[in-house]
């Protein structure tokens, strides 16, 4: 249930120093890098004291590569990682201007996060959420902030995508969207500006294209290497939607399939039957080594 509304003075937003990231996995290890490079504090939060120290190993790795091609010195790398203070505990981001929640797509885990978020929180922090498709307006409802409540939603791999979805709900203040858009800047990203509507702009286009591409397979239209050639060759895509499935995870495809089947009603976003069976058998794409390739050997091979 959403907290009864009450209308409250907010205090104005401060400079924001320091960022709170929720979530270690590869959305949040990658905000946490674009953060502290760009001279923010953070403090990184995860449940689990071995994808903190994963999601540090991928940071550092990343960096190193950085040095490696000139883009940045030892220094700096030095630097960043320092401003990256990790914990288990929300009581971390007590100080944090901003706070970024990137957990798993799932709107119970994320609601259950919010609201013991909010009471360690000071009270005039703002907190983001980048959710790839869940309602912000209903998000923001579950916390004791929704003036001060905004969707940022950033493409993957975030330290290589230069966008930023900025997303109002229906209680966002002018000031907390302009100081998201502002921090989104100061990241070195380019935003847009998206309505909340279930999967926003970008996912809304692309995800039922996956979801298409599956269904052009599970009809026999195509291979899995026939589907990703042809769009890679006959559409000038960098990656084919299979393969980019696989990227991106099919549990998530499936999750935005779903919002965007229950949120609009409509039967044209209906997730394809082969997608949900890949998700059931736990062939999830690269993050589980098999989807629609297998990427176990050498090199991926199509699993159909």
């Amino acid at each position: 249930m959403a907290q009864q509304y009450v209308e409250r003075e907010y205090p104005p937003i401060p400079e924001i120093r320091t960022i709170g990231v929720i979530g270690a996995g590869q959305m949040g290890s990658g905000i946490a890098q674009v953060a502290a490079t760009h001279g923010f504090r953070v403090e990184l939060v995860d449940i689990s004291h071995e994808q903190l120290d994963a999601a540090l190993s991928k940071i550092d790795y990343f960096l190193s590569r950085s040095v490696a091609k000139g883009r940045m010195s030892e220094e700096e790398k030095k630097a960043a990682l320092a401003r990256i203070e990790t914990g288990t505990s929300l009581d971390i981001l007590s100080d944090c201007e901003f706070v970024i929640e990137a957990a798993t797509e799932n709107e119970e885990v994320k609601t259950q996060i919010l609201r013991k978020l909010c009471p360690l929180l000071r009270p005039d922090a703002v907190i983001a959420t980048n959710t790839s498709s869940i309602s912000i307006t209903r998000l923001a409802a579950r916390t004791d902030r929704p003036e001060r409540f905004v969707g940022m939603h950033f493409m993957n791999p975030v330290p290589v995508m230069k966008l930023v979805e900025v997303i109002r709900g229906i209680a966002t203040s002018q000031e907390t969207y302009e100081a998201t858009v502002e921090l989104a800047r100061r990241l070195g990203k380019t935003t847009v500006a998206a309505e909340d509507f279930p999967a926003f702009i970008v996912n809304r286009i692309l995800i039922p294209m996956i979801n298409e591409a599956i269904y052009t397979l599970y009809e026999g239209v195509g291979t899995v290497e026939s589907i990703d050639t042809a769009m890679r060759l006959g559409a000038n895509h960098p990656m084919g939607p299979l393969e980019l499935a696989d990227f991106i995870g099919l549990d998530t495809c499936l999750s935005i399939m779903q919002v965007l089947y229950e949120g609009l009603s409509d039967s044209k976003y209906r997730p394809c039957p082969l997608l949900v069976k890949y998700v059931e058998a736990g062939w999830l794409g690269r993050k589980t080594r098999r989807g629609f390739y297998d990427y176990r050997g050498e090199r991926p091979v199509p699993t159909r």
